[in-house]
C-alpha cells in the first residue's frame, strides 16, 4: 500500500482518498451511525420508563402501607 501513494502528492492521501472514501461508504456510515444513536436513545428511554415505574410502585407501597396503619 505505501509503494502506490509513495509518488503521489500529500494532498491525494491525506484529503482525495478520504473523500472518495466517504462518498462510496457514506451510506453505510451513517447507517451505522443512526443506528447507534437510535439504540442508544432506545435505552435511555427504557431506563427513564422502569425508573418511573419503580419509583410510582414505591410510592403507592408507601402509602398503601402508611394507611394501612390508620384503619
Amino acid at each position: 500500500m505505501r509503494e502506490i501513494f509513495a509518488g503521489m502528492p500529500w494532498w491525494v492521501k491525506w484529503i482525495a482518498v478520504p473523500l472518495v472514501a466517504l462518498v462510496v461508504f457514506g451510506s453505510v456510515i451513517a447507517s451505522v451511525i443512526g443506528f447507534v444513536f437510535t439504540l442508544l436513545f432506545k435505552l435511555l428511554l427504557f431506563v427513564a420508563l422502569v425508573g418511573g415505574l419503580v419509583y410510582v410502585v414505591r410510592k403507592f407501597i408507601s402509602s398503601s402501607s402508611s394507611s394501612r396503619g390508620d384503619w
